[in-house]
């Protein structure tokens, strides 16, 4: 028989296996394409990564679990100067009640505003949960204008993502609107108003929603949440303007400005997470802390795959964005935690104060005193002697820095508070200031050290070449 025949004729020729291996091979072509394909669709057995399928769970498919419970499922957690929305359980759902109203609210000692805010408290009470509980949650308005809720950063269907008119009809004055979901994530998100937002945002209508993972991989011993917000409140006035874009002069952690931050207290060798939330109407907030380096786990996006977390001292919190540090509190003190833009630690300030470093009043103050009793010349070293001389500021305002510290007058304000860590507490009240052991408190250099060391305080400075 021929080659051509042999070809032609037979079970499987030539022909007939490069037919056979050309379909097999679209086959498998077409197999991996449909299941790319599949790949592609949330929801599908294979979800995209980043796809809402692969973050969460399917809205409509994911059934709620029963309602998780603090201590045995998580570890609540601290809201210093803040508060905690309480809820309740009906049905196997957890409810809430917020209630939007004006509120009456001290910034720091000596300063009160008229702000909006949630249940009497600015910020917004803590909303926490658990992975897989089931929300119901009531917002009352009691406010003059309308007003909605907005769940930001949270998984959950469209219609209850509270962008007024887009999502939702507006919550009208005197109306309560309900808003119900299961938890789909765990990790830090927020929430504040989605109706005229330059406004109600500005005027304080946050708040921070935590949602403890169902089956966390481990747990912390202090877990703490911080807001970030920044407000322009002229000295005697008593309301925040909502119009400000660039001189905000109040800078607040969970609403309150240094010194009426209240101190994160923890145990040595406690493990330590901090949530920190920034829904500021325009600045980033680069957090920094002091003794301590940290690990940056979460985004709003949720954990931070622990091969992809780098050790920081400084977090930089995005506006509209939450971030989340951890580290173990093994170095005891009182530690400095505050924003690194340095006037985000001032208060009340503004643009339009005179630069007088270096001025020389010479006899001007006995001149000006004959018109204006006890009038002094300030600013010509500084800003500090402003504060620790305790001036007269006008009524309703604060002093731009500070408060007493220890050792001496602390020269920073506004977006500052202290870690206070210690080996031995009999509870997390505020210890008090540190007693730093003895041989670790910087002092007065000694004569006898100067000369020790060959150092001459009255020659002249030097400095090697930078190469």
């Amino acid at each position: 028989m021929s080659t051509r025949q042999s070809e032609e004729t037979g079970g499987l020729s030539r022909r007939n296996l490069l037919v056979a291996g050309t379909s097999v091979a679209t086959a498998t072509l077409l197999a991996r394409g449909s299941t790319a394909a599949a790949a592609e669709v949330p929801g599908a057995a294979q979800p995209r990564p980043f796809s809402a399928a692969s973050t969460g769970q399917s809205h409509a498919n994911q059934r709620a679990l029963p309602p998780g419970l603090p201590k045995r499922d998580y570890t609540p957690v601290v809201v210093p100067n803040g508060a905690k929305l309480p809820w309740k359980v009906v049905d196997g759902v957890k409810v809430f009640h917020l209630i939007a109203e004006e509120v009456e609210h001290e910034f720091a000692p000596g300063l009160k505003a008229r702000c909006w805010g949630y249940n009497g408290r600015v910020h917004g009470p803590l909303i926490e949960a658990v992975e897989f509980d089931r929300v119901r949650i009531y917002v009352t308005n009691r406010l003059p204008a309308p007003t909605t809720a907005h769940w930001h950063g949270i998984l959950l269907p469209n219609g209850m993502d509270g962008v007024g008119g887009l999502n939702q009809k507006a919550i009208p004055p005197g109306e309560t609107f309900k808003y119900e979901f299961t938890l789909h994530q765990s990790g830090t998100g927020m929430y504040h108003s989605h109706h005229d937002e330059m406004t109600q945002i500005a005027l304080g209508m946050t708040g921070m929603f935590v949602i403890h993972p169902r089956n966390p991989a481990r747990r912390v011993d202090r877990d703490f949440v911080l807001m970030l917000h920044e407000w322009r409140i002229d000295p005697g006035a008593q309301r925040p303007n909502p119009n400000e874009m660039t001189e905000f002069n109040v800078l607040t952690m969970n609403a309150r400005a240094f010194p009426g931050t209240d101190p994160l207290v923890a145990r040595k060798g406690d493990r330590v997470r901090i949530r920190i939330g920034n829904l500021s109407p325009m600045d980033h907030h680069p957090i920094h802390l002091h003794g301590y380096q940290f690990r940056i786990t979460e985004t709003d996006g949720g954990q931070i795959p622990q091969a992809a977390q780098w050790p920081e001292t400084t977090v930089l919190v995005p506006v509209g964005s939450t971030r989340t540090i951890e580290f173990v509190a093994d170095e005891p003190g009182d530690w400095a935690m505050h924003c690194h833009m340095t006037h985000h630690v001032m208060n009340q300030m503004g643009h339009g104060l005179p630069n007088m470093v270096g001025v020389q009043p010479g006899a001007l103050d006995t001149k000006v005193r004959k018109l204006l009793p006890g009038y002094m010349t300030m600013g010509q070293t500084g800003m500090a002697d402003m504060a620790e001389m305790g001036m007269a500021v006008p009524k309703n305002s604060i002093p731009m820095l500070g408060g007493p510290g220890k050792h001496d007058y602390i020269t920073m304000g506004g977006m500052f508070t202290i870690l206070k860590v210690r080996e031995k507490l009999q509870s997390y009240k505020d210890p008090g200031w540190y007693d730093n052991p003895p041989g670790t408190l910087t002092t007065n250099a000694t004569e006898d050290e100067l000369r020790r060391d060959g150092i001459d305080v009255k020659g002249p400075s030097q400095a090697d070449p930078g190469e």
